[in-house]
């Protein structure tokens, strides 16, 4: 990628006509205005969907395959990837090493920005070395300039390994997409504060990130109708939603779905085919792993037998 100080051309960098006067605006004025701009943000991301698909598909190809999904950006793009994969583990009972956010400068610079970072394509590399990046992986750079070197480094070691590549920015024909396998561009347009990427871009992309990962955690099995039935039960408030999503799919009263989910050693998809089965946790975790944690097909199983 050629490196490119001049950013003004950039739509991100652009001045926004609707904005203009906000220095003198009344409070609820500004709040509007960036309102009204946040509006467009859902719109956006409507017309990349099939984009967004793309990049859903290679994700669930590696996790098909033992591999990984994998988020690296630098500032607030960083920050979001970061964000989106430390989720998954306590919503979807996920390993921490399954979807995995890496950042320019680290984890200090979640808290601290370190934005200097972002400038050397080496630093991308060494990442996704420390990790052992593998073909099986998918890797998805976020830079809403699409212009960062950290990913652009990230994206051109992923390639060479053959992992499955995606470049996520809010620029029509960015720098980084020209070095993915597939590209997602949502053109959200100029922002309510000229350059603050932190606003429409961050939300079209934490928009689009909730969708991969939720996404890909659905076609694996995570959820069943649209309940978070893998939900790691770490603490009271967890527990009590536990045995509502029992309640709900099984149509028991509190109690039998507290004991039961105890029974299940607090795993609420053991549970919810306990009941639908009316076995025990021995049974049910071995009709669960037949169908691959499918709920559905774990008791279409027990039925078939």
């Amino acid at each position: 990628m050629s490196e490119q100080p001049n950013i003004h051309h950039l739509t991100t960098e652009s001045r926004n006509k609707q904005t203009s006067s906000i220095h003198t605006a009344k409070t609820l004025e500004i709040l509007q205005m960036i309102n009204n701009e946040d509006f467009k943000v859902a719109e956006a991301v409507q017309q990349v969907l099939p984009d967004v698909e793309t990049a859903v598909d290679f994700a669930f190809d590696s996790f098909q395959n033992k591999g990984r999904l994998i988020y690296a950006g630098a500032g607030t793009s960083g920050r979001l990837g970061v964000l989106d994969a430390v989720e998954c583990p306590p919503t979807y009972s996920v390993s921490p090493e399954k979807v995995i956010g890496l950042m320019a400068g680290g984890a200090d610079a979640f808290l601290r920005a370190s934005e200097g970072i972002e400038d050397h394509e080496e630093a991308g590399v060494e990442d996704l070395k420390k990790i052992g990046l593998t073909a099986n992986d998918t890797l998805i750079a976020i830079a809403a300039s699409g212009r960062t070197p950290y990913a652009a480094g990230a994206l051109k070691y992923a390639r060479k390994i053959g992992a499955k590549t995606v470049s996520l920015t809010c620029n029509k024909d960015s720098d980084i997409s020209k070095e993915a396998d597939h590209s997602i561009e949502v053109l959200v347009g100029p922002e309510v504060i000229t350059g603050s990427t932190r606003m429409k871009a961050a939300t079209a992309h934490k928009m689009i990130l909730n969708m991969i990962s939720t996404a890909v955690m659905i076609r694996v099995g995570k959820v069943y109708e649209n309940l978070m039935v893998d939900v790691k039960i770490s603490n009271k408030k967890l527990k009590e939603r536990a045995i509502g999503i029992i309640q709900s799919v099984t149509g028991v009263s509190y109690e039998i779905a507290k004991e039961t989910l105890e029974n299940a050693n607090l795993h609420v998809k053991t549970a919810i085919v306990m009941l639908k089965t009316n076995t025990d946790q021995h049974r049910a975790t071995a009709l669960l792993n037949k169908a691959d944690g499918f709920i559905d097909k774990a008791i279409e199983h027990y039925h078939s037998t």
